[in-house]
């Protein structure tokens, strides 16, 4: 559900937590395979940007799949390997991932230790936070659901909104609009 840190530094710095299906890989449905992995336009271009911009940029998904039996976790973290390095070969770079496995219709006794992860609660955020130097304050979510922005407003930080698009230049003008606060 979580993976370890690469190495954080000891400055706190802003950070992005990004949705993954709908954000960064067109949602197709319980995508848990790299074949199954269509990139969201502007998405590597996006990362690549957070990162010149000096923020750390993590990942924050629910992955109801795992309850449903449809993939197992390790399934997921295959994925997210790949994803990582897609993107590294982009000029991208995730600093971290987590994803709650937990759905509370689907053997919610399985894995009901990750129940305060599935969003809209904010425990993925929350232990990212911790886990890392993170400035609350110049940090913000970016999803394709309410319940992305309800996490992130109970996390303490901005949640935006991504309907469609090219997503770097929806990360460009959220970039412009908080430089200019």
């Amino acid at each position: 559900m979580q993976r370890p840190p690469t190495q954080p530094d000891a400055a706190p710095r802003p950070a992005v937590f990004l949705d993954r299906d709908g954000v960064l890989n067109v949602d197709t449905g319980y995508a848990h395979r790299a074949d199954q992995i269509a990139w969201v336009p502007g998405a590597p271009e996006a990362v690549a940007r957070m990162n010149a911009a000096g923020f750390r940029v993590f990942v924050v998904t629910n992955q109801a799949g795992i309850a449903r039996g449809l993939y197992g976790c390790d399934d997921v973290e295959d994925l997210h390997r790949w994803m990582a390095q897609e993107l590294r070969e982009r000029g991208a770079r995730i600093d971290d991932w987590r994803y709650s496995p937990h759905h509370p219709l689907h053997q919610p006794e399985r894995f009901a230790d990750k129940a305060d992860w599935r969003k809209p609660a904010p425990g993925m955020l929350l232990d990212l936070m911790a886990a890392w130097p993170v400035d609350r304050t110049a940090s913000f979510m970016i999803g394709d659901r309410q319940t992305d922005m309800e996490a992130a407003a109970a996390a303490g930080i901005d949640g935006y909104l991504f309907e469609a698009g090219n997503l770097d230049t929806f990360v460009a003008d959220i970039l412009r609009r908080r430089a200019g606060r």
